[in-house]
């Protein structure tokens, strides 16, 4: 019972989190910007804002979960999430609605990592790859909730679903808390810090171009992709909310990267992935006002863009084989490094050149992920029978170059994407 109910507790906060206080403002986005009067530009740098935010909340946590816990991480992650989102739905003026969405932006950056610890601690040692798996979930579940609440916001008003959202995350944020464990965990500090040149080995170099492709185009898609399909459809129709609820549904097939991985291999995985990823992008830049492109570019990105996490996760775990936890550390950097430049950068070119002409540079870009596939790496078969398959790359590896007091170089999953 202990166990389920912290699996409920997990996959409710991070579809709050993620799907709604990070994404939230992608499905959003038109009407914000109808209401502030705000341009391409303007809402990319907010957008980007939101993503620094996101990363200095993932290197706090860094600093604290093994002295404080996961309970008090979780629960500043659901307080922001919380607080951000009312924020938002309140705000009157672009500076405020900034402050509001950068601060649900913080609430995936305090929850994600501490899960790893909890479930470390409440679940059975045989079961923890499947628990942080269900966990990681989430993310899809949210993104397929809002969908709907953005049709009835056509009749409410943006605003009435925002503070909706806000009482989702409080009450789930006060169920965490009755869950959690408290305490902090034991302390390991066995292990001496590594130096620039570990991490600027030569097999690494894809890896990290890969994490940074993946990062831009991830970040915009989620902000823009609901502005290109309103463009091409008409700001009334349902279509936007209804190819959101879509790509969310086909997320949760983003669950079978590892059997994928395990079968076809690292390098082939990786071209379908970012290959696929590129088609998504380029379908609502040629054809956003056109029902079938709509729906195969969420039916094409909603599951890829899940396995991508999962796929930087496996690579980077033999990229580091030596200290795996530390390695996706920096792997996750440059996938921030991504996130942050990708709104701020494609709004830019959005106000110039136009909003297709965004998503097919941003398309080009997620192509050259293509020309640094995998190299070197096991065959599919010593892949399905090697531990990295399964997810087990730590979910605190995003953390653990900036703290090196978990101590915990392997152990439970990848990260919620």
């Amino acid at each position: 019972m202990t166990e389920k109910r912290l699996l409920l507790a997990g996959a409710a906060a991070i579809g709050v989190t993620f799907g709604l206080a990070r994404y939230g403002y992608g499905l959003f986005e038109p009407e914000l910007r109808r209401e502030f009067g705000l341009s391409m530009s303007l809402v990319g740098a907010m957008g980007s804002a939101t993503y620094v935010g996101y990363l200095l909340a993932l290197l706090a946590v860094g600093a604290l979960v093994s002295r404080f816990g996961p309970r008090p991480m979780v629960i500043a992650g659901g307080a922001s999430a919380t607080g951000g989102m009312a924020l938002v739905a309140t705000a009157r003026e672009p500076v405020q609605l900034t402050a509001g969405l950068v601060l649900a932006g913080t609430a995936a950056g305090w929850a994600w990592a501490p899960y790893s610890d909890a479930v470390d601690r409440m679940v059975p040692a045989g079961r923890r790859e499947r628990a942080m798996g269900v966990i990681a979930t989430g993310t899809a579940f949210g993104v397929v909730a809002a969908g709907p609440l953005a049709l009835v916001a056509q009749d409410t008003g943006w605003r009435a679903v925002w503070l909706l959202f806000a009482a989702v995350a409080l009450v789930t944020t006060v169920y965490n808390a009755r869950v959690l464990p408290r305490g902090g965990h034991r302390v390991h500090r066995g292990r001496q810090r590594v130096g620039l040149r570990w991490f600027a080995r030569r097999s690494a170099a894809p890896l990290y171009a890969t994490a940074v492709t993946y990062g831009l185009v991830g970040s915009v898609y989620w902000q823009y992709a609901v502005a290109a399909v309103e463009a091409g459809r008409g700001n009334s129709s349902a279509t936007a909310p209804l190819f959101w609820t879509l790509m969310g549904l086909a997320g949760t097939g983003g669950a079978l990267t590892g059997h994928a991985i395990g079968r076809y291999g690292l390098r082939r995985v990786h071209a379908g992935i970012f290959g696929g990823l590129a088609t998504a992008v380029v379908l609502l830049g040629l054809a956003p006002g056109e029902l079938p492109a709509v729906a195969a570019s969420a039916v094409l990105y909603g599951p890829l863009f899940m396995a991508g996490s999962g796929l930087l996760a496996v690579w980077s775990y033999h990229v580091f084989p030596d200290r795996p936890a530390t390695g996706f550390s920096a792997t996750v950097a440059f996938l921030a490094a991504g996130t942050i430049a990708g709104p701020a950068t494609l709004g830019a070119v959005a106000d110039a050149f136009g909003l297709r002409a965004a998503f097919l540079a941003t398309a080009a870009v997620g192509v050259i992920a293509l020309l640094v596939p995998p190299r070197g790496t096991p065959s599919p078969r010593r892949l399905a029978d090697g531990r990295a398959v399964s997810g087990e790359l730590p979910p605190s590896a995003t953390l653990e170059c900036t703290s090196s007091s978990t101590g915990q170089e392997g152990g439970n999953g990848g990260m919620p994407s």
